[in-house]
């Protein structure tokens, strides 16, 4: 059974004022295995981020459903959904969001602090965490006082703390420079080789590459899909760029 189901998702948002309604997506399907990373990319106003939020359970769907080992997400009470989250997701986005009056050590605790956890078992889990991504001698400076770079650390740290199921990754790259970009996608390309399963959105074509799949949506549908397999990274780049063409100059969408 794949850990992530997504079956049929539409979306339609509708205006207070009785406006024309807008379809951001339509009839949206795939899965995601356990150990997979995955990238999601389309133009802007695709449907990329909406089906993300979906997926996340920020937003629920006009129609289908999205299943988390079996389990439909948007199944789940309001009241148990914020705990839901907390247990089984991750997220990591590209403006951080980190709170500043907090230390970068607080940030990384703040969802298991909100499960109830003690300090000590806390202090647990960060460590072999802080030591993996390089951030041990920040944690106790505030986000104002690191790099960008040295954020998004802290912010993936957040997010595996919890030990998720899945990584959802909203243009993790996007706040970056190309430095720490590059230090970026080669960590996660090691989070996922450890079994980190990832779901990602992103613009960036060399975000992409570092992916084991890449899906493309096109006016809220599927369009086409890549696996990368035994494709070179240069190859896999060429493959991106020319879907992406394909997609702007007008194609036929992917069966």
């Amino acid at each position: 059974m794949p850990l992530l189901e997504v079956k049929h998702l539409k979306k339609v948002y509708t205006t207070r004022f009785g406006g024309n309604p807008v379809q951001a997506l339509s009839n949206v399907s795939f899965s995601v295995e356990q150990g997979e990373f995955v990238a999601i990319m389309g133009e802007s106003g695709s449907g990329k981020t909406t089906l993300l939020n979906i997926i996340a359970a920020f937003d629920k769907p006009t129609d289908g459903e999205v299943l988390l080992n079996g389990k439909s997400i948007h199944s789940i009470k309001e009241s148990e959904i914020a705990a839901f989250r907390r247990e089984h997701l991750g997220f990591v986005f590209q403006d951080f969001n980190l709170l500043d009056t907090f230390s970068i050590q607080d940030n990384i605790f703040l969802p298991l602090v909100l499960a109830g956890n003690s300090f000590e078992e806390m202090n647990r889990e960060l460590i072999p965490i802080a030591r993996k991504l390089g951030i041990n001698d920040i944690l106790m400076k505030f986000p104002y006082e690191v790099s960008g770079g040295q954020k998004q650390r802290a912010a993936i740290a957040r997010a595996l703390i919890t030990r998720p199921q899945i990584i959802l990754a909203d243009e993790p790259t996007g706040a970056l420079d190309s430095h720490s970009t590059e230090g970026l996608l080669k960590l996660f390309s090691e989070i996922n080789n450890a079994g980190q399963t990832i779901l990602m959105v992103t613009h960036s074509i060399k975000s992409a590459c570092h992916a084991s799949r890449v899906l493309f949506i096109k006016d809220g549908e599927l369009f086409h899909q890549l696996y990368r397999g035994s494709l070179s990274y240069a190859e896999m780049y060429q493959r991106i760029t020319d879907t992406l063409t394909m997609i702007a100059t007008g194609g036929e969408r992917f069966e």
